[in-house]
């Protein structure tokens, strides 16, 4: 495959309700896809970087400047034998996983179409089906957060995640484990909470939950090894695995008992197979976290999510939870019983709405070898 044509979107989607987390609110979304031409064949990733920078050190703007500074002279006119040369050849740049991962996931696109494949398939996916979970921003007040809950459990999730803060904590799960006593149930923390939270995070042990996502810092292994030791509850890692390196580190110090696997955080599905591979061998649980994608970036997250090892509901929703129109077609849908079917076409699987990509791009730039 030579490399022979990039272009780098901005567009500009805004969420149908804004999505709280312990350090950010979102309303619009800047969202960055990666188009890469091969053979004539268009291959698409998404960039999935924030904003800002509260969830890890890329944003939106950092990610743009170094793909088109320096990820893109690395790639353009080179010949790949396949989609995950493409790791290597960006592994001189240090970090920015996310940026790499737009521009690697594109080519796997690409390697999956000319193989007549789909890209699940091509992955080394084995479900035909996935199953599905939400992700619950913070809510103004209980009522609301119960009334909302009410409505996604209808519609059939399997799981149901409830972002926390501290004074948006015990009480606000202790109000929904009264309510629902018996749903797959866990929180994210987004890394608000520190040690000396021990007896608080202690609390949830009463609660039946799944796993507690991230208590502790963005960028700690060794201390949430402590807190997992006191912890009946399985402390899940997400922010602070870039890699499977990260990921035995946090096994071997029993810092967690499930990983999170973000395409983006991780650098793309080369690598996102590597943290896999190695957490299936130490029987860790691992699901598919969500960073608020399009359509693009979700149809990437469903086909990992294939693999053997992705054995819990994870953030990957439908198209119409969060936008009025995707820019795929047809949009993600989940099923009355919480599963998404993964596509069985070559590549990825949905065909992009370009008028659509078009109507809301509002910069762009491209490359040809």
């Amino acid at each position: 495959m030579r490399i022979e044509s990039i272009v780098l979107r901005e567009l500009k989607m805004r969420l149908k309700a804004p999505f709280e987390t312990s350090s950010e609110i979102t309303w619009n979304r800047r969202v960055l896809l990666v188009e890469v031409g091969v053979d004539g064949l268009h291959g698409w990733g998404e960039i999935t970087a924030a904003e800002d920078p509260f969830y890890n050190a890329e944003t939106t703007d950092t990610a743009w400047h170094v793909t088109r500074d320096f990820i893109v002279p690395l790639v353009i006119g080179q010949s790949v034998a396949s989609a995950d040369a493409i790791a290597n050849l960006l592994d001189p740049i240090r970090g920015h996983e996310m940026a790499k991962a737009g521009m690697e996931n594109a080519v796997w696109d690409i390697e999956a179409q000319q193989r007549g494949l789909p890209l699940a398939k091509l992955l080394g996916g084995t479900r035909q089906e996935i199953p599905s979970g939400v992700s619950m921003g913070i809510q103004a007040s209980i009522p609301d957060l119960l009334a909302k809950i009410e409505c996604e459990l209808h519609a059939g999730y399997q799981r149901i995640k409830l972002k926390i803060k501290p004074g948006k904590d015990i009480e606000v799960v202790a109000a929904v484990r009264r309510q629902y006593p018996d749903i797959k149930l866990m929180v994210d923390a987004n890394s608000a909470y520190r040690l000396e939270h021990l007896e608080l995070l202690r609390t949830f042990d009463q609660y039946g939950l799944m796993m507690i996502e991230q208590p502790l810092a963005w960028d700690d292994i060794y201390e949430h090894s402590l807190l997992q030791a006191h912890l009946r509850t399985p402390i899940c890692l997400d922010e602070c695995i870039h890699n499977a390196s990260h990921a035995e580190a946090a096994i071997s110090l029993g810092a967690c008992r499930v990983i999170n696997v973000k395409l983006g955080r991780v650098g793309g599905h080369t690598r996102a197979r590597h943290v896999h591979d190695l957490s299936v061998r130490h029987s860790i649980p691992v699901w598919c976290g969500g960073m608020l994608e399009s359509g693009v970036g979700r149809a990437h997250n469903i086909a990992m999510s294939a693999l053997p090892g992705f054995t819990l509901p994870g953030d990957v929703s439908a198209s119409q939870r969060y936008w009025n129109e995707d820019v795929i077609e047809p949009e993600v849908e989940v099923s009355p019983v919480g599963t998404i079917r993964v596509p069985e076409k070559a590549g990825l699987g949905y065909g992009i709405r370009t008028k659509k990509v078009e109507e809301l791009t509002v910069r762009q730039e491209q490359w040809r070898a």
